[in-house]
């Protein structure tokens, strides 16, 4: 069971960052054929890379995300897909294959764009392709930025329970494409502590030409803003 959880989520959410970042990367780095584009690209590739990496770890339940993880744990369910009791040993394998899965997904994404990064001079948009960071540096309120929209994110996702099954992958997406549009001004959405940490992690770690600094500083926010939005969607799940 353990090795499951450990396949799927690491796979899911490794297909998620490298297409994730990819969109990013494509439209930020100097010399892509995408550089320039629209914001709207970032929000619908975030959310059919969403799409592939729930089908690819649908076994599990496709958490690809910790908060999700946690909104399950603290909510009512008993399982986090059948099969798979909700216990400490298994959210604790969740919660380490979304990790090196993010991490994964981050670098075999710079891989992809080597070139591009090597050509782009400026480190703001080196780090944007990797993790998240605000439009407006208040980290209070980029912190309840971050609390609502993962809120959103992890009450819908506890409610599709409600919905058949098929319709998973597609309604997630679109809610993913549906906060990006709606709540990612102030900071990039990440909704998700994998989804940043690992990428961040990996930014460090990479030797990237004309890298800046990581923002360590700022790091906190969209890992404990998802971890909150999650615990308070996992608890409304009682009373809706």
């Amino acid at each position: 069971m353990l090795e499951t959880i450990f396949l799927y989520e690491i796979v899911g959410t490794a297909i998620l960052t490298l297409l994730g970042c990819g969109v990013v990367a494509n439209v930020l780095l100097n010399k892509t054929n995408g550089n320039g584009s629209d914001g709207i690209v970032i929000f619908f590739g975030w959310g059919l890379a969403v799409f592939c990496a729930v089908y690819v770890a649908y076994d599990t339940g496709a958490h690809i995300n910790p908060a999700v993880t946690l909104g399950l744990l603290v909510g009512p369910a008993t399982e986090y897909a059948p099969g798979i009791p909700i216990n400490a040993v298994t959210t604790a394998a969740y919660f380490a294959a979304e990790l090196i899965g993010a991490w994964l997904g981050a670098t075999v994404c710079y891989l992809a764009y080597k070139k591009h990064y090597d050509a782009t001079e400026d480190a703001s948009s080196i780090l944007a392709t990797f993790s998240t960071g605000p439009a407006i540096p208040s980290y209070g309120w980029n912190l309840v930025t971050e609390i609502i929209g993962t809120f959103v994110l992890v009450f819908v996702i506890i409610m599709f329970g409600h919905t058949p099954s098929g319709l998973g992958p597609l309604a997630v997406a679109l809610l993913v494409v549906s906060i990006g549009a709606s709540l990612g001004g102030p900071t990039g959405y990440a909704i998700n502590p994998a989804r940043d940490l690992g990428p961040r992690i990996a930014h460090a770690l990479l030797p990237i030409k004309h890298k800046g600094t990581n923002n360590w500083s700022y790091a906190w926010v969209p890992i404990l803003g998802p971890l909150i939005g999650s615990v308070l969607a996992g608890l409304a799940a009682y009373v809706y």
